[in-house]
């Protein structure tokens, strides 16, 4: 409302000009999200809050993305991945309900891991919506939607240090063998 008062203001203001390039439509132009007028372009308010977090998923739906986020873990740990942490950021985040981590001991391994997984939640029915990093071997990221999967070559893990971000979100008890709690990384730590 504000918006259009400005608008309107600004053309009784502004000072007419008669070139053939000012004689364009009139017609107030329309765009997806609110009407634009005179270049200033109205966006509804539904709009500004991208950050907010989604609407709460039924029971059944969160039983099923905590299933998933499991399994993605397990798949993990299947490949001796190291440290498995499952942070749970449902009505925290906007893009998915569950944040899994895990490390590699060397950038083979992280991508045997992401393989794996990948493989393993297909397997489940579970569609890869994105997947960033996985050509260089320290650190590779799969969005699975409700569900996405951090695996990073430990040192990197360390200096990323993600669940940090996710301080106050808490975390799922995950079943660890004590031999994915030990971290000894091979190969040489820098990048």
């Amino acid at each position: 409302m504000a918006l259009l008062r400005l608008e309107q203001v600004k053309k009784k203001t502004a000072p007419k000009t008669k070139s053939k390039a000012s004689k364009t439509s009139r017609k107030p132009a329309r765009q997806a999200g609110g009407k634009v007028a005179a270049g200033i372009r109205a966006v509804p308010a539904r709009a500004l809050h991208t950050d907010a977090p989604r609407p709460a998923s039924s029971a059944q739906a969160q039983r099923e993305a905590l299933a998933a986020a499991r399994t993605a873990i397990e798949a993990a740990l299947a490949k001796k991945a190291l440290v498995p942490v499952l942070i749970d950021v449902s009505g925290r985040a906007s893009y998915t309900d569950y944040i899994g981590i895990v490390s590699g001991r060397s950038d083979r391994q992280v991508d045997a891991i992401a393989e794996h997984v990948q493989k393993v939640m297909h397997e489940s029915g579970r569609r890869l919506i994105g997947r960033e990093g996985t050509r260089n071997g320290r650190w590779a990221l799969l969005d699975f939607g409700d569900v996405v999967v951090h695996v990073f070559y430990h040192p990197v893990r360390e200096i990323f240090d993600i669940e940090s971000l996710w301080i106050d979100a808490p975390r799922v008890k995950l079943q660890v063998p004590p031999e994915a709690m030990v971290v000894a990384v091979d190969g040489p730590v820098g990048p």
